[in-house]
């Protein structure tokens, strides 16, 4: 058995479980003509969180998008840091908090 001090908390992320609080939501910053929602991505976010009819989650991968169109171009700016998910095609803005990943990595 294995001392009080050496047992780890199952818990994976105890900031959002704390209390009776609802977790984080995306903020809806604009819907494009098309219909397509453009949010807000929350820290460190990595899949959409967008729910379909039904209530499903659709959990898809955030992708860089490079390849936007003349909407987005005019509504976020030319070099726009735009993602998209890979399955329901909803746009993400970067979160505020983080830092920018514009450019090109160089070692």
């Amino acid at each position: 058995m294995l001392p009080s001090s050496c047992r780890c908390n199952n818990v994976a992320n105890p900031k959002y479980t704390v209390g009776d609080q609802p977790p984080p939501v995306c903020e809806l910053v604009d819907t494009l003509s098309d219909g397509t929602k453009v949010k807000r991505r929350l820290p460190r976010m990595r899949a959409c969180n967008e729910k379909d009819a039904k209530g499903k989650l659709c959990a898809g991968h955030l992708k860089r998008w490079y390849f936007f169109g003349d909407e987005v171009k005019r509504k976020f700016g030319e070099d726009a840091e735009i993602y998209r998910c890979e399955h329901c095609k909803t746009l993400y803005l970067p979160n505020q908090d983080e830092a920018p990943r514009t450019r090109t990595l160089s070692y």
